[in-house]
């Protein structure tokens, strides 16, 4: 098989008309030649970390979706799934991605749970990542998110960062805000990457101590606009990644974008091409193609390198998408899920008042991080109640996993004037999370998730919709034009309630992530992320 076109050479940093030869699954020569064939070839995308789960599709389906956009490979950590239901989750994610050609490379999640303070539906100790490690369809060591465990030596979490190097595969990171001695130690414990980066300064003293950086922007944290002066001179060290990305979000776009987006604002097309299709492939050891002779024959063909829109999509060989048209199906997902819990009542969403001054997450939009201050909340009776003119909602947290107290808190800038949003997908141990302005409707969107074992809700006076999510609850077995469109509607729905976010259950579904700081709520309890411990709720 001949494919001609406009070859882009990053490595020589040279375009030239030319021609490639397939023989099998390689690439067997390049060459040179004139013709009229439009298009500009170079190697396929790489994601250089994704959770996979975040976009609530099964990795087939995923699949279909990503070679549209030029995706060729994805660095997964299949993280999510593994909070739910450990190994039998992780084992789930390599099966399904089999099914179809793109090539998904999945590690071994490090922080199953991420932390002692939630509940989680499993837990993957140093034994359970020697076993993962030891397995071929495991590339690396997930993010460690644990850095304080790295920092203060955990005996256990120092295990698994062992077992890694004995295996010789690289070890993700994950340390927001970590810096001086501490990331020096973080770094030194041989963790080689970071996705967390919200500023330029954070970024480059994490470069000079020999780091790879990963400019994020996904669905709720955007750092694409912090990060991307660095590409001019830090570029050989630097990879894109979306981290989590809804499904509505994907079918507009997904590594392309970032390119399109680099080069609008003047940057070098061979340095933001190196970036997203071959320092993944070196930093992790990929079996995927650079568009060189004897290389896997991964490629794509690209309309322009400035919208990036894909044409055609190669993987070894095989023509997987072409104008418009997938060439590849799959089976339907088996479902399996871990979901143990019973209806509640709006009283068990009441927060009991010591005082009237509390407490209050306060949400950013794009970020994952949070601030906190403290309120003065109306008060009825014993409990305390939303302050809805100064944005002040209600935030809980359901163990899913069994019958248990729910966890309430206060949050603000979630922006809803009535009804409530809630969702399992809640990162990271994905019990039920619910925001509100009132109890009953909070109850009720909980409620219609534990009837369907999983799925984000909007609920208001009685009126539910419900997109479920059966798998894990977390994942749909729908196609992604299904499920995004469904998503698209709650979206909607919660923004006509108030909200002003924008991916309102993107932003939800980290407001329990502990290990980014400074307030979050756990299904045991407020959490402070700066000292690393649970927090009252009332201020004194």
């Amino acid at each position: 098989m001949v494919i001609k076109g406009v070859i882009v050479d990053i490595l020589n940093r040279r375009q030239f008309k030319g021609a490639i030869e397939i023989l099998g699954e390689k690439i067997s020569k390049i060459y040179e030649e004139d013709h009229d064939e439009k298009g500009f070839i170079v190697p396929g995308f790489i994601d250089a970390h994704v959770h996979i789960e975040s976009s609530m599709l099964v990795p087939s389906q995923f699949a279909k979706i990503a070679v549209t956009h030029g995706t060729v490979a994805t660095v997964s950590d299949p993280h999510e799934i593994a909070n739910v239901l450990g190994l039998e989750g992780v084992k789930y994610m390599i099966e399904e991605g089999k099914k179809v050609p793109l090539k998904f490379f999945f590690g071994a999640p490090s922080c199953v749970p991420a932390t002692t303070f939630e509940t989680a539906g499993a837990t993957i100790n140093s034994d359970g990542i020697k076993e993962l490690l030891s397995h071929k369809d495991i590339y690396y060591l997930a993010e460690m998110m644990n850095y304080p465990g790295v920092i203060f030596k955990d005996e256990d979490i120092h295990k698994k960062l062992q077992y890694a190097k004995e295996f010789n595969k690289k070890i993700d990171g994950h340390a927001p805000g970590v810096t001086g001695e501490d990331l020096k130690t973080y770094i030194e414990a041989g963790i080689s990457t970071d996705h967390e980066c919200f500023t330029t300064q954070e970024a480059l003293e994490k470069l000079s101590l020999g780091m790879k950086i990963l400019i994020r922007e996904g669905s709720a944290a955007k750092n694409f606009n912090a990060l991307s002066a660095l590409i001019d001179y830090y570029y050989e060290h630097l990879m894109f990644c979306s981290d989590d990305k809804h499904p509505d979000d994907l079918l507009e776009g997904h590594i392309n974008q970032l390119c399109a987006r680099s080069v609008a604002q003047g940057e070098d097309i061979y340095k933001v091409l190196q970036m997203a299709c071959i320092n993944p492939v070196d930093h992790y050891n990929l079996n995927v193609g650079k568009l060189q002779v004897g290389d896997s024959a991964d490629f794509v063909v690209l309309e322009d390198l400035k919208t990036f829109k894909t044409v055609k999509t190669y993987i070894e060989g095989e023509l997987v998408f072409e104008n418009n048209r997938i060439n590849f199906t799959s089976d339907h997902p088996t479902i399996l899920n871990n979901f143990s819990c019973s209806y509640k009542q709006p009283r068990d969403f009441d927060t009991l008042a010591y005082n009237s001054t509390s407490k209050v997450i306060v949400a950013k939009d794009g970020e994952l991080i949070t601030t906190k201050e403290v309120f003065s909340l109306p008060r009825n009776g014993h409990s305390l109640e939303c302050d809805l003119e100064n944005d002040i909602l209600k935030i809980a947290v359901i163990n899913r996993y069994k019958d248990a107290p729910i966890s309430t808190g206060f949050i603000k800038n979630f922006g809803l004037k009535k009804g409530a949003i809630a969702s399992s997908v809640a990162h990271d141990s994905h019990n039920i999370i619910a925001v509100g302005a009132n109890p009953d409707d909070m109850c009720e969107a909980v409620n219609a998730i534990i009837s369907e074992k999983g799925g984000i809700a909007v609920a208001e006076k009685g009126k539910i919709d419900l997109l479920p999510l059966p798998i894990g609850g977390i994942m749909s077995n729908k196609p992604c034009k299904e499920v995004a469109k469904k998503y698209s509607q709650l979206d909607k729905l919660a923004k006509n309630l108030g909200s002003k976010l924008t991916s309102p259950f993107m932003t939800l579904s980290f407001m329990g992530l502990l290990v980014i700081p400074s307030l979050k709520l756990s299904d045991l309890g407020l959490f402070d992320g700066e000292k690393f411990e649970f927090t009252p709720l009332h201020h004194p």
